[in-house]
């Protein structure tokens, strides 16, 4: 038994992930015309991390489009876990030029090579100017799912990486000081790496199935075997398809004898706990419900 419920999603972002996309694409290639003139790392770690935002968004773009498609009687709940899978993708890009930076800049301190230092500053202030209006875009939706989120870090990440483009032209600029281009390729590196075990763990959890974020299933199973006419409660499990829907089922034995309308009563209230009484709301949830006598041992599985 279980509630009705569309598993078509609210409309996402897409306007948004594309004007993004648009931006950055743009930006990439001025910066890689910059890095070509200039020689800077910081600028070419900039262009690199900003040709993972220009596949990133791309990625973003694409399931956005797939997470929008109805279900199907082979997709049952439709594409939803493309969202998942695109911010899976975005990370593991991220880290990949994370490292290249990592292992470029301590190279380049040992031999720092001589970098044009205006024509640097020019390149960052362009590419910085470009991400904050990307900011500005995608800023209002980056809490709509995984894929925003990703998407959102992504850029926040390469104007981080256009104030450190900036910082070391201006220090090349007054202190003739080369090494400081590769300090910000590896500043801007140690800034990418960890965010991007962050996004991988959340993509992770959501793809191996884990309880969602912040809901006790403790807590949960408590409160339904308080409910009248529960006996116990087992085989409760939660997860998520993707990071805006939720999921649970569970095995709940119920008194015998209990009328057809007292059974639909609690259905009911079993519903509306799990939807209204946790900090995660579960409006997709599914109850098997079981008489006491029921042959099986109710025995708790999880």
């Amino acid at each position: 038994m279980g509630a009705e419920h569309s598993h078509t999603p609210a409309s996402t972002p897409r306007r948004r992930l594309i004007i993004a996309f648009a931006i950055t694409s743009t930006v990439f290639v001025t910066e890689v015309v910059g890095a070509a003139i200039t020689g800077s790392l910081a600028l070419l770690v900039d262009a690199a991390h900003m040709l993972t935002d220009v596949i990133g968004l791309s990625l973003a773009v694409t399931a956005a489009h797939l997470m929008n498609r109805p279900p199907s009687a082979r997709h049952t709940w439709g594409l939803r876990r493309a969202e998942v899978l695109g911010a899976l993708a975005q990370a593991a890009l991220l880290l990949g030029v994370g490292i290249f930076a990592l292992v470029e800049g301590i190279r380049r301190l040992f031999e720092p090579p001589e970098i044009a230092s205006g024509s640097l500053l020019f390149f960052g202030i362009v590419g910085l100017l470009a991400n904050v209006a990307s900011l500005l875009v995608l800023m209002s939706g980056r809490k709509a799912n995984l894929n925003m989120r990703a998407a959102f870090l992504e850029v926040v990440n390469d104007a981080l990486g256009s104030v450190g483009v900036i910082a070391s032209a201006i220090l090349i600029a007054t202190l003739n000081w080369y090494r400081a281009d590769a300090i910000a390729g590896i500043l801007i590196a140690l800034l990418i790496i960890p965010r991007t075990f962050i996004l991988l763990r959340a993509s992770g959890s959501v793809l191996l199935e884990s309880t969602p974020p912040g809901l006790d299933l403790d807590a949960v199973r408590k409160h339904l075997e308080e409910l009248p006419h529960v006996v116990s409660v087992h085989d409760l499990h939660a997860s998520q398809v993707s990071t805006d829907l939720p999921t649970l089922t569970a095995h709940v034995v119920i008194k015998d004898q209990l009328s057809q309308e007292d059974s639909a009563a609690l259905l009911r209230s079993l519903q509306e706990c799990v939807a209204e009484h946790f900090p995660v709301s579960v409006e997709h949830s599914t109850f098997q419900i079981e008489p006491q006598s029921h042959p099986e041992e109710h025995t708790t599985h999880a």
